[in-house]
């Protein structure tokens, strides 16, 4: 056996390296699931004393952490398909209709959709927080919040633009 085709079997198998760091994600989503709950049951716990406004702040909270989660799921099952493996549950029924028709293009708008969205919420978060307790947010602060939320923005439309571009040009 040639030393290229040693080296390009090694560099294939490589590939596995990424699995443990899709199963470490799944025990972020086991932690999500756990700050989840103790969430909701604060909420379940405190809803008859606490103020409409926090009640709010606290399901946006559990809001980001969903899609936070969300987030990893795309993550964690596109990742795996397109480096490491296909998912072979094809004829399962609840096999999400997405699943195996992600590509890498495809995940990039999606992660970088619910990144907007989660970016949304907190920035509605620190406004309402901001507002119920009186504390004040600096114009320096609230620029802040606002160019990092439009940043992630302008970043998924020229992701999009680029991916069009990509589209329509013919490859050789």
């Amino acid at each position: 056996m040639k030393t290229e085709e040693i080296l390009e079997k090694v560099v294939f198998k490589s590939r596995w390296i990424l699995a443990p760091m899709y199963l470490g994600l799944v025990g972020g989503l086991l932690c999500l699931l756990i700050k989840f709950g103790q969430e909701f049951l604060h909420i379940m716990m405190t809803v008859v004393d606490t103020p409409e406004r926090e009640i709010v702040l606290s399901i946006l909270a559990l809001v980001d952490m969903t899609l936070v989660a969300n987030l990893l799921i795309m993550v964690i099952f596109s990742g795996y398909e397109n480096f490491v493996s296909k998912i072979d549950v094809d004829n399962h029924e609840d096999k999400p209709h997405w699943m195996g028709k992600v590509d890498y293009s495809g995940l990039k708008l999606k992660l970088i959709g619910s990144i907007v969205a989660i970016s949304a919420i907190d920035l509605l978060k620190a406004f309402m927080h901001a507002s119920t307790s009186g504390q004040i947010l600096t114009n320096t602060q609230m620029a802040w919040m606002v160019g990092i939320h439009a940043t992630f923005i302008i970043s998924g439309v020229l992701f999009a633009i680029m991916d069009k571009i990509a589209e329509d040009t013919p490859h050789h």
